[in-house]
């Protein structure tokens, strides 16, 4: 059984700053990307970023284009979401998700941690 496990979240104020963090643990994988997404109070969950581990590529969500980095270890299937100039609007339970090779899906979820950005 894969577990993935999310930590660093927490509240702050808006401009500031958090970095996430995403471990695995339990069975070993080899995956072929990782992501971040997010789900606000009343809202469907949306893709925040994600990282190709064959090349580094990353994409992002245009709403956090220039404020967000995503990185890790693929070794580890470990990945980090620094968040930068956070705003209230980003406020939302962020999951960490991995994606096997071979594999279409996203199969691995985190069970998620909560960001808080007060005005």
């Amino acid at each position: 059984q894969v577990q993935l496990v999310e930590s660093g979240g927490g509240l702050v104020q808006a401009g500031g700053s958090l970095r996430l963090s995403c471990v695995s643990s339990g069975r070993t994988f080899s995956s072929q990307s990782m992501a971040w997404f997010r789900q606000a109070p009343g809202k469907e969950r949306e893709f925040v970023a994600r990282v190709i581990w064959n090349g580094r590529i990353t994409y992002y969500a245009d709403s956090v284009k220039g404020r967000f980095t995503i990185s890790g270890d693929n070794a580890k299937n470990t990945v980090y979401l620094q968040m930068n100039g956070l705003k209230p609007e980003d406020t939302a339970v962020y999951y960490c998700a991995a994606q096997r090779y071979g594999h279409a899906a996203y199969e691995y979820w985190g069970q998620g941690i909560q960001v808080t950005v007060s005005s």
